[in-house]
């Protein structure tokens, strides 16, 4: 294992092939939820995996039946006392998109379980992005009472459309596995049992391949993604804006109390 990798603390790596780099977000008893260490890492193993010639795919994965289960609530908590901190998460979430989009290595994601939050971020940013049947694959901002920033403007659109990204972002519903396939949000759904051996054998192919042809095809597809970036931008900046809002504040009782949140319909923009 390369000394890059033995300072993180929530992510786990191990080389399950030649050249095959698999990355576990693990965060036991929390469904890997992205606490304040987790999303820093998050951010920068882009940058230490794309530097890092030993290293032709990556695999990015969740530990046990979880992928991620988002945000963790102490984190927001603080991120709506704490200008700091808001800043800081702010500057962490710009980069974790651009870093994945920069990072010059073909990524797959196995998804199964919950996938929220940073954790899908990576999941459906991933050049190769696989969900099992199990999967529920939720953008949980506007349940939260913010603006739907993170990885959504940029990458919803493209992949399924505006109607689809309007109704699954504006309402926050749930996408199973199955559905995300169907409307070509993710690239594959598989079973369950097979997700991880499917993940796999896409990445030894990948990194089989022409490392040149393969990086060269993902820098210029992605350009698509850079030219979203105004969009992605305006997105995370109303999105960190509604955190010193009030509807996050009963966002946040509500996921607390695990219950419906009522918020003020009268409330002014």
């Amino acid at each position: 294992m390369s000394n890059r990798y033995t300072d993180y603390e929530r992510l786990k790596f191990d080389w399950p092939s030649k050249k095959v780099l698999r990355v576990t977000m693990d965060s036991p008893g929390r469904m890997n939820a992205a606490d304040s260490i987790m999303h820093g890492e998050l951010t920068r193993i882009w940058r230490d995996i794309d530097a890092d010639s030993a290293v032709n795919a990556v695999i990015i994965r969740g530990a046990g039946d979880a992928f991620s289960a988002g945000g963790d609530l102490d984190l927001v908590k603080e991120m709506t006392e704490d200008f700091d901190t808001l800043t800081r998460v702010w500057k962490e979430a710009r980069d974790l998109v651009y870093n994945i989009i920069n990072c010059s290595k073909p990524i797959v994601s196995a998804m199964q379980g919950p996938a929220v939050g940073a954790g899908l971020v990576a999941g459906l940013l991933a050049d190769i992005s696989i969900a099992s049947r199990s999967a529920r694959i939720i953008d949980g901002h506007t349940r939260l009472g913010v603006a739907a920033g993170d990885h959504a403007a940029i990458i919803w659109p493209l992949l399924c459309g505006m109607a689809k990204s309007k109704y699954y972002l504006l309402l926050c519903e749930a996408v199973s596995g199955e559905e995300a396939e169907r409307i070509g949000l993710v690239s594959l759904c598989v079973d369950d049992d097979v997700i991880h051996e499917r993940a796999l054998e896409v990445a030894i192919k990948l990194a089989a391949g022409s490392p040149s042809a393969i990086r060269w095809t993902k820098y210029a597809l992605n350009n698509w993604l850079r030219m979203a970036g105004p969009t992605f931008d305006t997105s995370l900046a109303l999105e960190f804006m509604g955190f010193k809002g009030p509807d996050v504040k009963e966002g946040l009782n509500s996921l607390q109390e695990k219950r419906r949140p009522n918020f003020d319909p009268d409330n002014p923009l």
